[in-house]
């Protein structure tokens, strides 16, 4: 409280309006440190306030102690005030925000046939394949990466690797994977794809099923089951939580544009919160 006081001082928060809105910490130079959104300015603002010295409170600490300047903008909504959060984190990438300030790193998965191959791509610049249909795009880096080179780890044991020359065909991008197979399922497409939008897992339990016929793969079990649970866990994360904000908001644009991901959980969430205000009106 002492320190939120002798930055900005002790009366700081009674001109601070009780609405939603965005807010800006600056430093001494005016430099913009980090944007938040609030539902309730005043209430969001007077949280830095209370900071303590408990581990949960630390990077609130910080930002206090680092700021000189908290400036705020009165949106007319909750709504309007995270998407934009988004939109003024995307354009200025203040150094204390991390998520949502590079949407062109979320990944893309793309899926193509070629006669009897079938190609699979994990890339942030899905131009530069024309040829694939993407899915996403996806959030998690991490989980994203996990669960492409899993798959295409186990599709070795059901499918023959195309040659990497052949893959370069279809296109070339910085931190961009081609992979194809041969000989796959004629339904592989397909069912891929559904798993990728987050309709459907039938592939992967098709896979496993593959897999438990595959003598090399049995010998290998624990990485096997390892490997399925990466693609299960992108499936459940990524993919169908990427379905279910679709469906709720009606966004109508498939593959999501890096850019409108975070816009598209926002809306998402206020959503979601309108609903439960008003049921608990109505009881």
């Amino acid at each position: 409280m002492r320190l939120f006081d002798e930055r900005f001082g002790p009366g700081f928060l009674a001109g601070v309006p009780a609405a939603p809105g965005v807010y800006r910490f600056h430093d001494a130079a005016g430099t913009l440190l980090y944007v938040g959104k609030a539902i309730n300015l005043r209430r969001r603002l007077g949280q830095y306030r209370l900071t303590g010295p408990r581990k949960k409170d630390r990077k609130r600490r910080a930002l206090v102690k680092a700021a000189a300047r908290i400036t705020w903008e009165v949106c007319e909504s909750p709504l309007a005030a995270a998407l934009a959060e988004i939109e003024l984190i995307q354009a200025l990438r203040p150094p204390r925000n991390v998520a949502s300030a590079y949407p062109f790193l979320y990944p893309f998965v793309g899926l193509a046939t070629d006669g009897d191959e079938t190609y699979f791509c994990l890339t942030t610049s899905p131009e530069a394949f024309p040829a694939l249909e993407f899915h996403g795009a996806f959030r998690s880096r991490e989980i994203t990466r996990e669960a492409f080179f899993s798959l295409v780890e186990l599709l070795r044991y059901v499918g023959h690797p195309v040659p990497r020359h052949r893959c370069r065909r279809l296109g070339a991008a910085r931190h961009s994977h081609v992979r194809g197979f041969r000989r796959l399922p004629a339904s592989s497409l397909a069912a891929w794809g559904a798993l990728l939008r987050g309709e459907s897992r039938a592939a992967l339990e098709g896979l496993a099923l593959r897999l438990v016929d595959h003598a090399g793969a049995r010998a290998r079990r624990g990485e096997i089951h390892e490997a399925l649970r990466a693609i299960a866990r992108f499936f459940e994360e990524e993919a169908c939580a990427l379905a279910r904000v679709r469906a709720v908001t009606g966004f109508p644009r498939y593959p999501v544009a890096q850019r409108d991901r975070d816009l598209l959980f926002a809306r998402s969430r206020l959503q979601a919160l309108d609903r439960s205000t008003a049921a608990a009106g109505g009881n």
